[in-house]
């Protein structure tokens, strides 16, 4: 998923940078509102955090001009007067937060918007004789059903959608258990231990990424 952050401020810009590709996004910077239009032009933009007072062209104006193209938009921006949200609110952005802001807070509201608006999955994923059902939250192999937990599910869900994408434990702990789970890494080792004894021929599917974490990798 591609971010746009477009904040005339450079250490802003940073910090959500780095919090956002510790969470799988990729970013994109844009230090005004006619730099965010020509790369909305370019780019295929998943969302956009964009700030309201910048150089050249403000907040509201980039919102006006891309209103067609359906991108969703968290605006962040120093200005808290119920004047300015309202406004933003009218003129089609998603999510408004004040400046300061939490970075945790910011990853967990991107995640929330790009689930309701990002394309849903076809009803099921099929390879050779794997099934799994999204739906039904069912998996079958050779047309039986094989038994998972509700989380080894959802954490087999989540490779899938990402199939082919190295995930780190930190990503797969924040997306899956929460900024408030107060676990540890065995947690997602256990459950990939799980899993992978619960797919059984198709255990290989789950390869490890030594130094990272772990991918769904189909190699044929």
């Amino acid at each position: 998923m591609k971010i746009l952050v477009v904040d005339d401020e450079y250490l802003i810009r940073e910090v959500i940078k780095e919090y956002a590709i510790n969470d799988g996004y990729e970013v994109i910077e844009a230090e005004n509102g006619l730099d965010a239009l020509k790369i909305v032009n370019k780019e295929n933009i998943d969302l956009m955090i964009l700030d309201i007072m910048m150089p050249k062209l403000d907040g509201y104006s980039v919102l006006k001009e891309i209103k067609d193209k359906n991108i969703p938009v968290i605006m962040l921006s120093a200005r808290s007067e119920e004047f300015d949200k309202l406004l933003g609110f009218d003129l089609g952005v998603d999510d408004y937060m004040t400046k300061p802001f939490s970075p945790k807070e910011l990853m967990a509201r991107i995640k929330s918007i790009l689930k309701r608006t990002k394309k849903t999955l076809d009803d099921t994923f099929v390879y050779k004789t794997l099934e799994v059902n999204f739906k039904a939250h069912t998996v079958k192999i050779d047309n039986k059903e094989v038994k998972v937990t509700p989380k080894e599910f959802e954490l087999l869900t989540y490779f899938i959608e990402n199939k082919g994408i190295a995930l780190s434990r930190e990503q797969l702990l924040n997306n899956l258990w929460g900024y408030d789970f107060f676990g540890d890494d065995r947690t997602i080792d256990t459950h990939i231990k799980m899993l992978r004894n619960n797919l059984g021929e198709y255990r290989k599917l789950i390869v490890t990424v030594h130094g990272m974490g772990y991918k769904f990798e189909i190699k044929d």
